[in-house]
């Protein structure tokens, strides 16, 4: 059965895991197996597909004494002492209520449970049954290694991400400059979990250094780039030859160097970090030159950024998108030499996001054993869609190297199951991807964030408290919506400012008693100025038009920021605010929705969200609207201007409760806990493509 939206799976998924009483789980009768349905391929027999996931190792305790050893800059980890080890919660969402569920055998697996299942609630059902606790969740809340003892877990996770969280700058001989880098502040905060005293786990962060940048001098002069005494006017010596013209684009740095930053970053993150090198040379003295660092965002942020958002671009000759490829395939090697060169056995590895759909493959050839779980942070197109991607075989062999799958959304989901179907031949259902004679877990994990530090700077900060008097004052008497994005097409800021015109337009009655204050940010997305260029000239003259025709000398009903805010500035509005608007035409996670409903805790204004947006599935109790639908849009703006307090208050409620229980912590618990049970249920040893 499939469902018209997300948010009826969410609801489907919910009630299931609801039903009975907590404690059924140690009392269940034991029933016939089930029988798995094979699709009569040779490779899914059960002489293969029963092979054990991991080889035994037989010195633990060696491999114990040399985690134990202080952290340097050589690679070692400092475990944390077993006192200060949590429980092991995963995310209520998709266990706290599973000892609820009825009294029946648990299947063995995901697939036998998805190959009996006679209606979408069926299978939900029997999905969640895959994911209890077993008799031993006492054991599991202490120690996940002892919890999964087949799986011979080292208790260390690696997780991969493009970046690492710091926009780094670099001075010969000197300290490294290193600054916040913006944007997906949930996966880092995700990391700094997994690093922190909190967690179970051992923790190393693999990502690449980022564009590496000149650090400015006291002067405001780039470090590094010399006076040119050519040219000045006239020679300093006439018979020298003139000096000849370098890129300033090359960086230089030495192995001594590049040392230091590995020790700041370890430092500074508070859990080890193995940066990824991308150079273009290596000298005889191990000096690396780095040039057109750019290039290694072109293919993910050029090819498969707009196609997974449903935008294509301008046809060309190919030859910049296969260079483009060639670097691609490049970096996720570079990614997988880098994990190699830390990774033990028994490791978990954690893949995040499009830049990497390569990785998971390019690890699986050469550790067939190895533990790999994906996570995709934005959306996944229709397999219509996706067919026009020129290397869809490709990236879809390269993720399927994983042995799990995660998604935000579950149309997501459904969409890459459909995919590794029309485009690959394999087998799918709801539950994963049959391919190469394993099974590949495909599963919904809706991301969150860190609440608790949400709340802090929300409320605690003296600076937001100033600025939400500032801004009361300013607009008093005045109801503020408000609207933050980046300046991408898929954000559909130009939408929201067409649906606001509507609104002013068809109630008269809110004039000069609403604003809109719209902030911008620029784009994350590398090399797209003329796109840019173009929507910001659009949302511009959108802007001017709105102004003209219904402000005045005393007011202007919208307030545009095409720019960074400070998280005062930021928190300050969300607090403020009577309602949210997101008019997202296409996007995965949207953590500005979490964090608004975290910010009116007190105020209580209502959510109006796209229903393109991967996280309205999770809020099924904000307002949902198509951003296409402008007339529709405005409409739902006059509704949560007009929504009684007590309504309001109800529903805010419900959402906050939803956003405090499902924090990124959970997310990531979920995602880990989930990820050993299809390990323990599933083997992944056999993933390797078919010869031609």
């Amino acid at each position: 059965m499939q469902y018209d939206s997300d948010a009826d799976y969410f609801e489907a998924r919910r009630s299931k895991q609801m039903a009975g009483k907590e404690g059924a789980e140690a009392d269940r009768p034991t029933l016939p197996a089930l029988e798995r349905i094979h699709s009569g391929h040779p490779a899914l027999s059960d002489e293969v597909t029963s092979v054990p996931v991991t080889p035994g190792v037989t010195d633990w305790d060696a491999f114990d004494r040399r985690r134990k050893s202080s952290s340097d800059h050589n690679g070692s980890v400092t475990p944390k002492m077993a006192s200060n080890v949590p429980p092991w919660n995963a995310n209520a969402f998709h266990s706290s209520h599973s000892s609820g569920l009825p009294k029946e055998r648990r299947p063995s697996s995901a697939t036998e449970a998805a190959a009996g299942a006679t209606s979408g609630e069926d299978l939900l059902r029997r999905l969640s049954l895959t994911t209890g606790r077993s008799n031993g969740s006492d054991l599991a809340e202490l120690e996940p290694r002892k919890s999964h003892p087949d799986l011979k877990l080292s208790g260390h996770v690696i997780s991969a991400t493009f970046c690492v969280p710091y926009k780094i700058s670099y001075a010969p001989n000197a300290e490294w400059e290193l600054d916040g880098r913006r944007g997906t502040s949930a996966l880092f905060d995700s990391f700094s979990y997994l690093s922190g005293p909190e967690s179970p786990w051992y923790h190393t962060l693999v990502g690449w250094t980022g564009e590496i940048d000149l650090a400015r001098s006291a002067d405001g002069s780039r470090n590094g780039v010399p006076f040119n005494k050519a040219s000045a006017p006239i020679p300093v010596d006439k018979n020298a030859k003139p000096a000849q013209p370098h890129d300033l684009t090359d960086v230089k740095v030495p192995e001594a160097d590049r040392q230091r930053l590995e020790r700041q970053l370890d430092h500074d993150h508070g859990g080890r970090v193995a940066p990824v090198w991308l150079w273009d040379e290596m000298s005889d003295d191990r000096v690396a030159t780095f040039r057109d660092q750019k290039k290694w965002r072109r293919y993910g942020e050029h090819e498969l950024f707009p196609l997974f958002h449903y935008k294509q671009n301008e046809p060309t000759d190919g030859r910049e998108v296969r260079k483009a490829w060639t670097t691609y395939y490049r970096m996720n090697k570079a990614f997988a030499d880098t994990i190699m060169s830390v990774y033990k056995p028994g490791d978990v590895v954690l893949i995040h996001d499009y830049h990497l759909l390569l990785l998971p493959s390019l690890l699986r050839q050469r550790l067939p054993n190895i533990y790999i779980g994906f996570f995709l942070h934005v959306p996944f197109p229709s397999s219509e869609f996706y067919r026009c991607l020129s290397r869809r075989k490709e990236i879809l062999e390269g993720v399927l190297g994983a042995n799990m799958i995660g998604f935000q959304a579950y149309s997501y989901s459904r969409h890459f199951s459909s995919c590794c179907t029309r485009i690959l031949g394999f087998d799918s259902s709801q539950a994963g991807v049959d391919a190469y004679g394993a099974h590949v877990a495909v599963d919904v994990f809706p991301i969150g964030i860190n609440v608790e530090s949400t709340l802090k700077a929300a409320f605690e900060s003296h600076g937001v408290d100033e600025k939400v008097q500032a801004i009361r004052e300013q607009y008093a008497g005045k109801k503020i919506i408000v609207g933050r994005d980046r300046l991408d097409t898929v954000r559909g800021v130009a939408q929201k400012l067409q649906a606001f015109e509507i609104f002013l337009d068809r109630h008269p009655e809110w004039r000069d008693k609403v604003v809109l204050i719209q902030v911008t940010s620029p784009t994350s997305i590398e090399d797209r100025v003329e796109k840019s260029d173009k929507t910001a000239n659009k949302i511009s003259d959108l802007v001017a038009r709105i102004n003209g025709n219904y402000g005045s000398l005393s007011f202007t009903p919208v307030q545009h920021y095409p720019q960074y805010l400070s998280k005062e500035e930021y928190f300050a509005l969300l607090r403020v605010a009577d309602v949210g608007l997101i008019t997202s035409v296409r996007d995965g996670m949207n953590t500005t929705a979490l964090e608004y409903i975290c910010a009116q805790r007190d105020n209580h204004g209502p959510l109006i969200i796209s229903e393109f947006s991967g996280t309205a599935g999770s809020l099924g109790n904000t307002m949902h609207i198509n951003p296409w639908d402008l007339g529709g849009t405005a409409e739902a703006i006059n509704a949560a201007l007009s929504m009684p307090d007590d309504v309001k208050t109800e529903i805010h409620q419900e959402n906050f409760d939803y956003v405090t229980k499902n924090t990124v912590q959970s997310w990531t618990k979920s995602f880990l806990r989930r990820l050993l049970t299809n390990l323990t249920k599933h083997d992944q040893s056999k993933a390797t493509p078919a010869l031609d």
